[in-house]
């Protein structure tokens, strides 16, 4: 009986996962549509001036594509309450159909495969403002202690169209991208990448600075921050050289910062051990105070915690190690690796991104304090776990799955191990980071992957942990010198190996759910708490 229970208890989690209803704007915005698939991203210049008076938007973006095959519909994104007045093409306005935050574009010339194209969007309006950012996104207008304006942009999941015109689907970065963003004198915008130049206009009391982005880049990774920064540099001798790090903060913040963020160049030290080279040598590293916690727009992470350790002055993990460190450099730094080199084509697939950068949290604390001190921290996160969804979501609608951040980095601890190798382990996170350099990539990408380098038979793993949220238990009972063991409720394929810690050292068993057994003289059972699972003793 207990089988047949287990059995439909993993069935059941399958039909929750399905229950979903989507809309078609759901699949407008979450899937690569025919007019997205046959045009690849090149190039953007994104000319935007910023008004804070009247908390609005104007410009244009233009966009460079190459043809991949014939087509005269191109599906450009915008949302409400943008607008876009007007999309040419060599000069030639353009006819286009909307659709919620599609845009079908009609175009007049003759699309001919590997040809290299643009389209420039102009467009104006009041942004959606951010009610609770960096989660619900948008544009944020915020005053500093001085009354000076601070404003910034955050819009993961939402999508970039939020706030700028452009193709809003993660599976195609633009290669390259320039940001010319103007705003009143008196404020200073800094984006991605490196500033090339900054133009002055006296007459409307203006300014504009010219960011660009050598690098691939993913839409929601382009931020604006806006405010009256200063700022200073350092330099990081990394595994690719010099790599230039600079610091925007609000002025009255400077000497704090100063200080408080020496830090970085130990988390660069730590990420580029276990992780290899940071990403991003070309567009450089910088830390940008912003008026909400942060987030990991690329070669530009925002700053918001207030200049404390821990989040908001809070381990999370609850074991002490969490205070020694500040959450928000760390964790938003860790997703230059996880996100914006190894970027998810669906965001059904975030645990790719916040999974392994949650890991990186323990692992920043490894390198520091010890590999004890790092596997403490990743499992004081469990009581934050729900097991209520899997943590992949549903393909094509815009979707994220369910407990992708302190789940996921336990089951990233179990993997570790699983594979019990520390240094197979470190070899696997480097070479995910340049098998997928600069790529976008599907779940199963990164698990053939580790399937591949571990030698081991981890599609069973997966499935469970990704697509249900059934937590495998480890049943046993002792009796007449044996250990008697098996897994339940799981799918019968599952077979992940456990380590139990004896009084002679650990003891590796192999459980299937058929019941097994070994040999035991030991008192008591206790399996490694380092993995992700229950326990149950006894029939």
């Amino acid at each position: 009986m207990k089988k047949i229970v287990t059995g439909l208890l993993f069935l059941f989690h399958l039909a929750l996962y399905a229950q979903n209803t989507f809309t078609r704007l759901d699949t407008l915005r979450g899937s690569i549509t025919p007019e997205r698939e046959w045009w690849d991203l090149v190039y953007y210049h994104l000319d935007i001036e910023v008004k804070p008076g009247s908390k609005s938007l104007a410009g244009s973006n233009k966009v460079v594509y190459r043809v991949l095959k014939p087509h005269n519909v191109l599906q450009v994104d915008l949302q409400e309450p943008l607008s876009i007045s007007k999309i040419t093409q060599d000069g030639v306005e353009l006819t286009f159909k909307k659709e919620g935050p599609a845009h079908f574009v009609k175009l007049e010339k003759e699309q001919e495969i590997n040809a290299v194209n643009e389209i420039v969007v102009y467009y104006e309006g009041v942004p959606m403002e951010a009610k609770n950012p960096p989660w619900d996104g948008g544009l944020t207008w915020e005053k500093d202690s001085s009354g000076n304006d601070f404003i910034a942009t955050s819009c993961q999941g939402l999508g970039a169209s939020v706030w700028w015109p452009c193709k809003d689907h993660m599976y195609d970065e633009v290669d390259s991208m320039l940001m010319s963003v103007e705003v009143p004198d008196h404020l200073t915008d800094v984006s991605n990448g490196r500033l090339r130049g900054v133009d002055r206009n006296k007459k409307k009391k203006t300014k504009t600075y010219h960011w660009f982005v050598q690098n691939p880049i993913n839409n929601y990774g382009v931020n604006l921050n806006i405010g009256d920064y200063v700022s200073w540099n350092e330099q990081y001798e990394g595994e690719k050289g010099t790599l230039d790090v600079d610091y925007w903060v609000l002025r009255q913040n400077e000497k704090i910062a100063q200080k408080h963020f020496k830090e970085v160049i130990t988390m660069l030290e730590a990420f580029e051990y276990w992780f290899g080279p940071y990403p991003f040598y070309e567009d450089g590293y910088k830390l940008v105070e912003a008026p909400y916690l942060g987030m990991e727009h690329q070669s530009s992470i925002t700053y918001g915690n207030g200049y404390v350790k821990g989040y908001r002055g809070h381990d999370l993990s609850e074991t002490g190690w969490g205070l020694l460190f500040d959450y928000i450099i760390i964790h938003e730094s860790g997703h230059e690796w996880f996100a914006n080199n190894i970027t998810y084509r669906d965001i059904a697939d975030m645990w790719i991104h916040e999974s392994f950068t949650t890991y990186s949290e323990s692992l920043f604390v490894e390198y520091v304090h010890g590999k004890d001190a790092g596997t403490e921290y990743c499992r004081g996160q469990r009581r934050s776990i729900g097991n209520k969804a899997p943590m992949i979501g549903p393909y094509g609608v815009n979707k994220r799955g369910s407990d992708l951040y302190s789940k996921g980095a336990n089951v990233l601890n179990t993997l570790r191990h699983v594979i019990d190798d520390d240094e197979k382990w470190r070899e696997i996170l480097r070479g995910l980071n340049s098998e997928f350099y600069h790529k976008t990539v599907r779940s199963e990408d990164i698990e053939d992957y580790i399937t591949k380098k571990s030698g081991m038979d981890l599609k069973p793993f997966f499935d469970l942990y990704l697509r249900t949220y059934a937590v495998p238990v480890f049943e046993y009972t002792t009796m007449e010198g044996k250990l008697i063991f098996r897994w339940t409720g799981v799918h019968k394929d599952f077979n992940m190996p456990l380590d139990i810690i004896t009084d002679q050292g650990k003891l590796r068993l192999n459980p299937t759910t058929s019941w097994g057994f070994v040999d035991y003289e030991g008192s008591e059972v206790i399996p490694d708490e380092n993995y992700y699972i229950s326990v149950m003793n006894g029939f």
